[in-house]
């Protein structure tokens, strides 16, 4: 009978073959194996429903945050960020940048301030910086122009700074754990961020 057929050594092959091809091993540490999950800039936001809020929930090394997040008014950021969270992304990063009277800046994989998940948002620009605000990072104007946010930066600030205004995407708003974010120092931990839906 024509067509392909494999014996089952060379089945077994085939498909170890194919796992291997297929993930892309992050690291392996306590005999577990991590795989590294890719991302994509989303193209449209997810279905939000205006009767219940979205929070997030920042579990750090110094305690819990809490942030109200806008999806009716920054959904394509929103979408992204809850992407990355449910997808792990954040798990484990530092925060790489904290700026007293200014911000604590975290979600640059590489801990430098230059890494992301390769892509950026776009920009969705209008709500104010007040004490507590979370915004997407993003490279300056003379190489973007156009104000697109960092694929996975965020920042959140430590007072209300109204020239950021007009210039960066507020996507949400500390509740709970102001504390925490004023206790936050460079190279605390993200141990994880959960999504509340109420």
């Amino acid at each position: 009978m024509g067509g392909f057929f494999m014996n089952k050594k060379q089945s077994f092959g085939f498909i170890v073959g194919l796992f291997v091809s297929l993930c892309f091993l992050q690291r392996a540490q306590g005999g577990e194996l991590e795989m590294k999950t890719q991302f994509s800039e989303p193209s449209k936001s997810l279905t939000f429903d205006e009767k219940k809020t979205y929070q997030a929930v920042i579990h750090t090394s110094k305690g819990e945050i809490v942030c109200e997040l806008y999806p009716q008014k920054a959904p394509l950021s929103v979408t992204n960020f809850i992407q990355l969270v449910e997808g792990g992304f954040y798990n484990g990063l530092i925060f790489h940048r904290v700026e007293p009277k200014f911000v604590v800046q975290g979600g640059d994989p590489e801990g430098t301030g230059k890494g992301g998940p390769g892509y950026t948002v776009s920009a969705e620009i209008g709500l104010p910086h007040q004490k507590g605000a979370l915004a997407w990072a993003r490279l300056p104007d003379h190489v973007n122009p156009q104000k697109k946010s960092s694929g996975s930066q965020f920042y959140i600030t430590l007072e209300k700074i109204p020239y950021l205004d007009g210039e960066y995407t507020v996507f949400g708003q500390t509740i709970s754990g102001m504390e925490v974010v004023n206790r936050i120092a460079k190279g605390d931990v993200i141990k994880k961020i959960d999504i509340i839906i109420k």
